[in-house]
């Protein structure tokens, strides 16, 4: 099976209330579609991605800069939205099956995904629903108030999405049925043969208005984790000066295995301590030949891309450069931009202060440059 996501982010947000829609709020930093994203690449099964957007939104989009990812603009509702999609996967021979999503769930699980995906095999479609636990009543006439009381819930329930598709069949359908639409792609079957609701996830909820992305946010704040890191390294002749990523003028450069850049190796063990990964000197050892001399840069774009693997995302980077020189404020703008190209992150998630040792000690003599950072980071399982 070659499955497709497709992420639905093509609607105006009116009830959410923000000059911003939904799908580009953000939470640590990624928004509702990275993060939607992040999960589905877990995923072998899944080969393709496809985000629907609103034309009104393209400059949005394009500021994520999506990787391997399809964009293709929506039409004036969600059905229309979904057949543009679809339309565009008619052409791809690798894909026999579909998940077609709502950006504003980015609260699924693994094991949700896991389970619509292995349940495929077996049926048409699979749609994940939830019990209806509350009390339900029934309006008949709202101007004079009139109401069904009691309305019994046993046979009621609602649907998520992840919704899995077999893509000839919801295509056709989409093309010949779509006046029988409603609400979501499940309502265009009217034959349920073969069709499996699995239980859904009551922390899949839709992001509607401003509370339900409050909620959400709480929800992430729980699983944020912090971690300290700290280096540092003696400054000696006729070596190069490192300081996040950037080469810098001196006439001393630090000793070190590597390129001995102690900002970034600083960082790098603070990512690895918030994600319980270790240490740098674990991961890459001073002993192996592999890592002499190599770049501090190419070090922690590999951790992050394998934190990024394990579900989590940097939140914050917080860094104290000690050292008597260089000044640091003279170089604080470019390291930022560094460090946020490097981390994947935006220049706003990163604070950079420089320190003196008040001319006290083996830093305070330039005979060294120490660093410490905190970092913490969301996991988003």
């Amino acid at each position: 099976m070659g499955f497709c996501l497709i992420i639905l982010a093509g609607g105006n947000s009116h009830r959410f209330g923000s000059n911003i829609g939904k799908p580009y709020q953000k939470i640590a930093g990624k928004s509702l579609i990275e993060i939607n994203i992040s999960k589905a690449i877990k995923f072998k099964q899944i080969r393709k991605i496809i985000v629907v957007y609103n034309r009104k939104d393209l400059k949005l989009i394009k500021s994520l800069r999506l990787k391997n990812v399809i964009l293709l603009p929506g039409g004036n509702n969600r059905q229309q939205s979904t057949y543009n999609a679809l339309k565009y996967l008619k052409k791809q021979k690798s894909i026999s099956e579909v998940l077609i999503h709502d950006a504003a769930r980015p609260n699924f699980s693994k094991k949700l995904l896991d389970s619509i995906i292995k349940n495929m095999k077996n049926a048409r479609a699979v749609v994940p629903k939830i019990r209806v636990q509350d009390a339900v009543k029934q309006i008949i006439d709202s101007s004079k108030d009139e109401y069904i009381l009691g309305k019994k819930r046993d046979n009621l329930f609602l649907t998520q999405t992840p919704q899995a598709f077999k893509l000839k069949e919801i295509f056709e359908l989409h093309k010949s049925n779509y006046l029988k639409y409603k609400d979501d792609d499940i309502s265009l079957y009217m034959d349920l043969n073969k069709v499996k609701f699995i239980e859904g996830e009551k922390n899949n909820f839709k992001v509607t208005d401003q509370y339900d992305f409050e909620n959400l946010k709480s929800i992430y704040k729980s699983k944020l984790y912090v971690g300290i890191g700290f280096d540092v390294h003696r400054l000696v002749p006729k070596r190069k000066l490192y300081l996040g990523g950037l080469r810098i003028k001196s006439k001393l450069g630090t000793l070190g295995h590597s390129d001995g850049d102690p900002v970034l190796h600083s960082i790098t063990d603070a990512i690895l301590g918030a994600t319980k990964m270790g240490d740098i000197g674990q991961m890459f050892s001073d002993k192996s030949k592999r890592f002499k001399n190599i770049r501090s840069t190419i070090l922690l774009k590999r951790v992050v891309k394998q934190i990024k693997i394990k579900g989590y995302f940097i939140n914050n980077i917080d860094i104290n450069i000690i050292t008597q020189t260089p000044k640091i404020k003279n170089f604080k703008r470019k390291m930022i931009e560094n460090i946020s190209k490097l981390c994947e992150i935006s220049k706003s998630q990163i604070n950079i202060k420089g320190k003196t040792t008040e001319k006290l000690g083996i830093i305070g003599k330039e005979k060294a440059i120490a660093c410490e950072t905190i970092t913490s980071v969301i996991k988003y399982d």
